[in-house]
């Protein structure tokens, strides 16, 4: 691959969008390649947690002004051809995002705008370096958040907040990111990627079965009534309380507890 970085130690992948010349702006070959990263991670049981950053100064830029302005790659066609090129190129990414168990970290860089919101909010976690900029920023060029970011956004900071950042597409800082709870730690960007991989390792050191069906879980419950969550729920705690990862882990807690 070349427009994506893929790599895997100690249990975590590291997925690295790798345009910097373009600040990581979609195109369609960077889209393939980060669903294909994406599943090829969540397919690996060796893979307990996917990190997902950019290369150089940006974290991702979303569309490519110049592709826009031009009508080529993702903007090229007529109205229907452009809703295909959506659905099958850049709101494959979300959909395959919603399908992950492996939890996911974005780890964010630098900027992220427009649609490079969208993906850090696809994450289930953000840690963002202290330099980091943010913004919804969509109707700045006329256009709306195509990738999932207006349900994406309001699922993270709510109702409210999500509308006056899209409705003004002003930009903003870190330190008002964590304010909003839109990112979850900001960091030194020296010591960013250690502090990603801190959260991630911590993570990925309890019994793996377990954290992807809590993932499913939170994900699956979030917008049902009580009792259609408590029916999920009892499904997936009777598949892991059926695994030898939980008889171990509870062995290892009492004896840790008889040690006391």
């Amino acid at each position: 691959m070349k427009h994506v970085l893929y790599e895997v130690s100690d249990h975590v992948a590291w997925i690295t969008l790798n345009r910097p010349e373009a600040r990581n702006a979609y195109s369609p070959e960077l889209v393939t390649e980060l669903v294909e990263s994406l599943t090829r991670a969540d397919h690996d049981d060796d893979v307990r947690v996917i990190l997902v950053t950019g290369a150089g100064p940006a974290f991702c830029a979303g569309g490519d002004l110049k592709a826009m302005q031009n009508r080529d790659g993702m903007f090229a066609g007529d109205p229907v051809e452009l809703r295909r090129r959506y659905v099958r190129g850049i709101q494959s990414i979300p959909r395959r995002f919603d399908s992950l168990e492996t939890p996911t970290i974005a780890v964010i860089n630098g900027a992220a705008i427009g649609a490079g919101l969208g993906l850090a909010l696809m994450c289930d976690l953000r840690i963002a370096s202290d330099e980091a900029k943010f913004g919804s920023t969509f109707a700045r060029v006329g256009l709306i958040p195509g990738d999932g970011g207006a349900y994406l956004l309001t699922r993270v900071v709510g109702f409210s907040r999500a509308a006056e950042l899209i409705l003004t597409a002003r930009v903003f800082d870190a330190q008002e990111a964590l304010s909003i709870e839109l990112v979850h730690q900001i960091a030194p960007l020296e010591e960013l990627r250690d502090r990603a991989l801190d959260l991630a390792q911590s993570i990925a050191a309890l019994p793996p079965k377990a954290v992807q069906m809590a993932k499913t879980a939170l994900y699956r419950s979030v917008d049902r009534d009580l009792e259609t969550a408590l029916h999920i729920t009892s499904a997936l705690q009777g598949l892991v309380q059926s695994t030898p990862e939980h008889e171990e882990a509870v062995a290892a807690l009492l004896t840790s507890l008889e040690r006391r």
